[in-house]
């Protein structure tokens, strides 16, 4: 297979995506931001408990 060939198929396939709309768009941005930050809180509070209990237990 030649490389033109390789970037003509790549040019057809990204034409036969479904793009979002930008209302998608800022929905699932969204979406993925505040499921970040949830799970980064989580995981903060997660490691300061682990963190005070083991220094709790060789104090």
């Amino acid at each position: 297979m030649s490389i033109a060939k390789f970037f003509r198929n790549i040019a057809s396939e990204m034409r036969k995506v479904s793009w979002p709309k930008k209302k998608e768009l800022t929905s699932y941005t969204i979406t993925v931001v505040s499921t970040v930050v949830i799970l980064a809180v989580f995981f903060m509070v997660v490691d300061l408990g682990i963190s005070s209990l083991i220094k709790w237990i060789l104090k």
